[in-house]
């Protein structure tokens, strides 16, 4: 082989592994980005006389619809608040498995009527894909024995999104507003995506456009959104944190998410 050959070889080569590599980065800037969801699901979301009291709570991260989970460390606190009195429940936590992932539960006991919110803050997540830690701060609602007092209530997280509309007792087909909030102001313009948990694989989007659905609030931070059919859905609206993070001794920025797990039952 002359040296001229052997250099229009090299140069083919070279040119075959910039063009595999421009083709495979365009296919994946062109796949649309899987949503993160911080999740914190109990066995019911309203309790009454004839039910089971003994309430498991799961706690884990991942992609609902689809189905993939992601690890998760345990958190770094796990509360439930009710008639204005908050509990650390973080040391009931036990390590389980979701998705075939780390996650984490918890067993409650409800005795007493009232409007119980459960909120989790988990470690910060080091999602590589999008150079950036994610938080979410992660809430869900339960009602006992009648009582609905207190649902729209604020918890003082540093996001949270505050329901205008009750978040239990709902019909699929419902239509679910709530105000997100950043430092217990509205956050106006805030980003929220919303997934259904899939949890029995029943329903199976036509296209990846419609595994997420996004919703954007409005001037007072307030969004909208007609759950289609029943089960969990989950709303996380996104903002980014004040604070940064130190990774490889550079400051890496904090998706910083406001989540909320609502039930939407179908009607008999």
């Amino acid at each position: 082989m002359t040296a001229a050959t052997a250099a229009n070889t090299q140069d083919k080569e070279i040119y075959m592994k910039k063009t595999a590599f421009i083709i495979l980065a365009a296919l994946f800037a062109a796949a649309p980005a899987w949503a993160h969801f911080g999740m914190v699901i109990p066995t019911d979301s309203m309790v009454m006389p004839e039910d089971d009291r003994a309430l498991v709570l799961t706690l884990s991260f991942s992609h609902p619809m689809e189905m993939v989970g992601m690890p998760m460390e345990k958190p770094v606190a796990f509360t439930v608040t009710v008639n204005g009195k908050t509990t650390d429940l973080t040391p009931s936590l036990a390590e389980i498995r979701v998705m075939g992932q780390p996650a984490w539960k918890a067993s409650f006991p409800v005795r007493r009527p009232g409007v119980y919110a459960f909120a989790m803050e988990p470690a910060p997540y080091w999602e590589p894909a999008e150079d950036c830690y994610i938080v979410h701060l992660t809430k869900t609602v339960v009602a006992a024995f009648g009582d609905e007092d207190g649902w729209d209530a604020e918890l003082g997280l540093k996001t949270e999104i505050v329901p205008l509309t009750r978040p239990f007792g709902l019909y699929a087909g419902n239509t679910f507003q709530g105000v997100v909030k950043m430092d217990g102001e509205p956050a106006p313009y805030s980003v929220v995506e919303v997934e259904y948990y899939n949890r029995d694989k029943t329903h199976a989007p036509p296209n990846d456009y419609m595994v997420t659905q996004s919703v954007r609030a409005d001037a007072n931070g307030v969004f909208t959104y007609t759950a289609p059919w029943a089960g969990w859905w989950g709303f996380a609206a996104l903002n980014e944190a004040d604070e940064t993070i130190i990774r490889d001794g550079e400051q890496k920025p904090v998706e910083l998410g406001a989540v909320l797990w609502v039930e939407f039952v179908a009607g008999k």
